[in-house]
């Protein structure tokens, strides 16, 4: 059953037009994925689903028995609202339920003396909450709320960062349990291991998903349909982002075979017309006019592509050296004895979870913080390009044109082959048509100011090229021709990022922050990093089973104050040692695949959690006393 549908939608902004003709309709349990170009109206396209924006011509329905949850880049929450109070703000009977139950109990506690009635209505509302599984409310939020980093229950939303607002937002988003689930960038500020959790989640979720992320790892992995918007037009791959590429490859090769075949035919015929037909016969006409139709025939050209083609300065062997780092912000370490010389064409990916770090160690290497103790060389040669994740510099005048703000760099510019071009050409290189280029920074969408940003950072020739989560709010064809132009890149590049395939195309080498303002350094890229954790976890289990084993042999009462036992097993004994040998290893497979599931992929339902944490401590038990037996067996065997 369809929960919406789009017939015909028309958007247009005056400089652009946004959708035109746009259809198509979002099913129960489609998983959705929206690509396109920044600018080319993916978000808006929400806002229209969403309600918060008008369309100029078509047909837009929503089956009025749906809940349609919409999730922006920017959440707007109750700065008054404590962190549970904003996520149970859309739970509706459920939460009005748990607080009426809070307040009884209150008042029980103040007023004794009420207490009959009290009493009374406290069992009412017990029973509506048993009914409607209401206990299990706040345990779930507590649980996708760690999930997403966020651990202070209590703090008042007025008092946290954007970043936590957006993750709070979608912790709400999620609870909620809407029939649909419209979500802009839900992978911003959320760190490696959440993206992770957010994904598994997200593939259990029963509900309908419409979606637009640079991840494409996520886009993979969550989606079973993709939607790309290409100048107004609407193009639907039945499949995840790996089979979009596919069919957009052969797509985009069909085309131009098309266009070479229909070239190839009116050439010929226009041969033929130049040669002058002898008799003006109907059969000549119509050939004549198909002539003239194949002469107005257009063709869609192929999507333009960002084309980065800037040109970075000489860097010596000196670049930067960072010798016994220290940085704390009151009792919390950041980053403790850190030492690391940086080499001239090294690759550095810094990885971390939020508020680990990964950015004042950035400020460090940059001079834009002091460490409280150590020493930072940089080397004389070296010109830094910051891409910042909050682009400031960007915002300081949004009525700024376009142009000028280029122009405040330089008006030429220096390209990879040596040519020099205009400030201009370099803006249509990186998808800024003439129109745009004369209009305010503030019509710009999120996605073309980041990329505005990155134009001038590289247009400033760095030869240390410092990206900051790069990828929050640059669109997936932006991304990798970024990706290819970090390959030729003269120059050191580090990078903080959450995003696994950017880090997996673009590194060499990751620093993990750890607790404590530890760095470990890990050689590869992430893949190759979360290769190295699942390895040393694996040998951790396996010496924390070692040690066990050995507990329990020590924990064994002395031989010669056990009953006297036969030194020989009989027939059933041994049989049940055999068994028991084959059974242990079972038994501990089991027991890992369980906790694997709790603690790195933990359900989202509490009766479910429940079932499972109890199933672990029963399996720990059964291994246990099948250990015990087994030792006792195997010494009268030996």
């Amino acid at each position: 059953m369809a929960i919406l549908s789009l017939q015909s939608v028309e958007k247009d902004f005056g400089i652009k037009e946004i959708l035109k003709e746009a259809t198509f309709s979002l099913e129960e349990g489609d998983k959705v994925g929206l690509i396109g170009t920044n600018g080319s109206g993916k978000s808006t396209l929400l806002k229209i689903i969403a309600g918060l924006e008008p369309i100029d011509g078509g047909e837009f329905w929503v089956n009025s028995g749906s809940k349609i949850v919409y999730l922006p880049q920017q959440p707007n929450l109750d700065e008054n609202h404590t962190v549970l109070e904003q996520v149970f703000a859309d739970c509706g009977e459920q939460m009005a339920l748990i607080r009426e139950y809070e307040e009884i109990s209150h008042k029980l506690a103040h007023n004794p003396q009420e207490s009959d009635s009290l009493m009374s209505r406290l069992s009412a509302v017990t029973q509506q909450i048993e009914t409607l599984d209401a206990w299990a409310l706040e345990t779930n939020a507590k649980i996708v709320l760690s999930q997403l980093g966020i651990e202070n229950f209590d703090a008042k939303i007025g008092d946290l960062s954007g970043g936590y607002r957006k993750r709070i937002a979608l912790a709400s988003g999620l609870l909620s349990e809407p029939d649909a689930l419209l979500m802009d960038e839900p992978t911003n500020h959320l760190d490696a291991m959440s993206v992770e959790w957010l994904q598994s989640y997200l593939n259990r979720y029963s509900g309908a998903l419409l979606l637009i992320t640079h991840d494409r790892y996520f886009l993979d992995k969550v989606t079973n349909r993709i939607i790309e918007i290409d100048r107004g037009d609407l193009y639907t791959y039945s499949g995840n982002y790996s089979y979009f590429l596919e069919k957009k490859a052969e797509a985009e090769a069909s085309e131009i075979s098309s266009q070479k075949k229909h070239a190839g035919v009116l050439r010929r015929e226009l041969e033929w017309l130049k040669r002058g037909p002898k008799a003006r016969s109907t059969k000549q006409k119509a050939r004549i006019d198909r002539i003239g139709e194949m002469q107005n025939k257009e063709f869609k050209q192929a999507q333009e592509k960002v084309e980065i083609s800037t040109a970075s300065r000489r860097i010596g062997k000196k670049v930067i050296e960072l010798e016994n780092i220290n940085k704390a912000y009151g009792d919390r370490i950041l980053i403790k004895e850190f030492t690391y010389i940086f080499n001239p064409q090294d690759r550095v990916g810094i990885i971390g979870k939020n508020g680990a770090g990964k950015s004042t160690l950035m400020n460090i290497i940059t001079g834009r913080i002091t460490p409280d103790s150590g020493k930072v060389d940089i080397g004389p040669t070296i010109h830094f390009g910051y891409f910042d994740q909050h682009s400031e510099d960007l915002l300081i005048n949004e009525e700024q044109r376009v142009i000028d703000y280029l122009k405040d760099v330089a008006e030429l510019v220096k390209t990879a082959n040596g040519s020099v071009i205009t400030a201009s050409q370099m803006l249509e290189r990186f998808l800024f048509p003439p129109n745009q280029q004369y209009a305010p920074i503030h019509k710009l969408s999120g996605g073309e100011k980041r990329r505005l940003f990155l134009l001038q950072v590289l247009m400033s020739a760095p030869n240390v090229l410092i990206l900051d989560e790069p990828t929050n709010d640059l669109d997936v064809q932006t991304l990798g021709v970024l990706e290819e132009y970090l390959e030729e890149f003269n120059g050191c590049v580090i990078v903080v990022s959450h995003d696994r395939y950017f880090l997996d195309r673009t590194v060499d080498t990751i620093f993990a922050l750890e607790e404590g303002g530890n760095i470990k350094q890990y050689p590869g890229n992430y893949s190759v990093y979360l290769d190295y954790k699942k390895a040393a976890e694996d040998q951790e289990k396996e010496s924390q089973n070692q040690v066990s084993s050995q507990d329990n042999k020590k924990s064994k009462p002395p031989k010669n104050s056990q009953p006297k036992q036969s030194k020989k097993l009989t027939f059933k004994e041994k049989y049940e040692y055999e068994d028991l040998e084959e059974k242990i290893p079972l038994l501990e497979a089991e027991k890992e695949k369980l906790e694997a599931t709790l603690y790195n992929n933990p359900p989202t339902d509490y009766s479910e959690m429940q079932t499972l944490t109890e199933q672990l401590s029963q399996l720990v038990e059964e291994i246990d006393r099948a250990t015990e037996r087994w030792l006792e067996l195997a010494e009268r065997e030996s």
